[in-house]
C-alpha cells in the first residue's frame, strides 16, 4: 500500500503546528523573574505606543503582574499541546486509524469555535484556517469511511 499523500500533507501541518507551539512555550520561558514586564515596556517603546494610552496601560500592567508559576504553566501547556500534535503527526504519517479517528474528531471540536471567531470578527485569514479545518476534517473522514467500506467488502466475501 502506497503512502497517502493527503494524510503526510497533513501529518506534516500538525508538526509544524507542534513546532510553532514549542517555540512560544520556550519562548515565555524570556518572561521569567520579571522579565515580562521589561519585555512589554521594550514593546511598546520599539513600536511607539503611547504608554499612558489605555489599552497600553492594561498590557503593561499585566505584564507587571505575570508570576513565574503562570509562566510555567503557559510552558507546560504549550509542551503538551506540542506532543498532541507529534503524536497525531505520527500516527497520521502511519496511516493508523486512531490518528485519524483524532483528527476528524479534534478537528471537528473546533469548527463551531472558529464559527463563532469568524461571525465576531471576519477576515481573510480566519476564514481561510475555518476552510482549511472544514477540508481536513471532511478529508480525514472520507478516508475513514473508505477505509471502513472496504473493510466491510473484505469480511463479506
Amino acid at each position: 500500500m502506497s503512502p497517502n499523500r493527503g494524510l503526510r500533507a497533513i501529518a506534516l501541518f500538525e508538526a509544524a503546528k507542534g513546532i510553532l507551539v514549542l517555540a512560544a512555550g520556550v519562548g515565555a520561558l524570556r518572561l521569567l523573574n520579571g522579565n515580562a514586564e521589561v519585555l512589554a515596556r521594550r514593546v511598546v517603546r520599539h513600536l511607539e505606543l503611547d504608554p499612558a494610552g489605555r489599552y497600553t496601560t492594561i498590557i503593561l500592567d499585566l505584564a507587571a503582574q505575570m508570576t513565574n508559576q503562570q509562566v510555567w504553566m503557559v510552558t507546560a501547556g504549550a509542551a503538551a499541546y506540542c506532543l498532541v500534535r507529534f503524536i497525531e503527526a505520527y500516527g497520521l504519517w502511519k496511516e493508523r486509524a486512531w490518528a485519524e479517528w483524532f483528527a476528524v474528531v479534534g478537528g471537528a471540536l473546533y469548527i463551531p469555535i472558529e464559527v463563532k471567531i469568524l461571525i465576531s470578527r471576519p477576515n481573510p485569514v480566519k476564514a481561510l484556517l475555518l476552510a482549511a479545518n472544514v477540508l481536513v476534517v471532511v478529508y480525514v473522514a472520507w478516508i475513514l469511511a473508505k477505509k471502513r467500506r472496504k473493510t466491510g467488502e473484505n469480511s463479506a466475501s
